[in-house]
């Protein structure tokens, strides 16, 4: 099926939602058991596997300042599209990484954190749109349980003699692509759609309402701010229900064993 085969039909996608339903999407915890956190995401057809490791010791630019570091690393694996990808780390691969990175930072507090890292690795398993914001959506649950564990574990004897006693993550974090697709507003965008969109946007944002990033792009014509305004609510809506099934997860703690 084409790109230009995308279309509305009697008000609904393609795929037969709304313009403004996001796809299914699901959160497998503990995927992996060898990382200090670890969940698959998915949305739609697209799949992410999102593992938090955390390390003693901080980057050379941040030792001694009492502070501790959330970074990401982010991969397309080569069977994840039809085309095989190459393993090389492209110029958008990294962009991708930091954004995941500044997304996850912004809702830690560093100085909790102590002198530890945290590195969010998100490799994606199968490609349909959406790869970044999924990242952002699964690595924050990793990060969440990695983080827990640590809390936990530093009040116990263990392997490691880690001394975390508060926790640092301030607030949830969540992200969704929208964009405009033959002239309508529309979420969560799968492939079909996000190759032909007119504007392409992905939005992050805490679960108290606020945004850390906004990524926008007029792919043809330029775009006026009320449309901006109309897709920024429409992604608010979105990523607040994803952060109430992130909520609901994280009720029930991670095992530590």
């Amino acid at each position: 099926m084409t790109g230009d085969s995308v279309k509305l039909v009697c008000g609904k996608r393609i795929d037969g939602r709304e313009h403004d339903q996001l796809r299914k999407f699901a959160f497998q915890r503990d995927y992996t058991t060898m990382a200090d956190g670890s969940v698959l995401v998915s949305f739609g057809n697209t799949k992410v596997l999102c593992t938090a490791s955390i390390s003693e010791g901080v980057p050379s630019w941040l030792k001694n300042r009492g502070e501790g570091w959330v970074t990401a690393e982010y991969s397309m694996l080569p069977g994840s599209t039809p085309q095989r990808n190459s393993r090389r780390a492209s110029g958008r691969v990294k962009e991708i990484q930091r954004m995941i990175g500044r997304s996850l930072r912004a809702v830690v507090d560093l100085k909790l954190l102590g002198e530890y890292q945290v590195i969010v690795d998100c490799d994606v398993l199968q490609a349909d749109g959406g790869t970044r914001t999924a990242s952002v959506c699964g690595g924050f649950l990793a990060l969440h349980d990695a983080l827990t564990r640590l809390t936990t574990q530093s009040t116990q004897e263990g392997e490691r003699d880690f001394k975390l006693h508060d926790f640092p993550i301030l607030d949830e974090c969540a992200a969704v692509s929208v964009g405009i697709v033959n002239g309508v507003p529309m979420i969560d965008l799968p492939y079909t759609e996000d190759s032909i969109a007119e504007v392409d946007l992905n939005v992050v944002m805490t679960g108290t309402g606020n945004i850390v990033e906004v990524q926008g792009t007029a792919e043809r014509a330029p775009f006026s701010k009320s449309q901006l305004d109309h897709l920024i609510e429409l992604a608010s809506q979105g990523i607040e229900k994803i952060i109430h099934v992130q909520r609901s997860i994280l009720a029930e703690p991670p095992s530590v064993e």
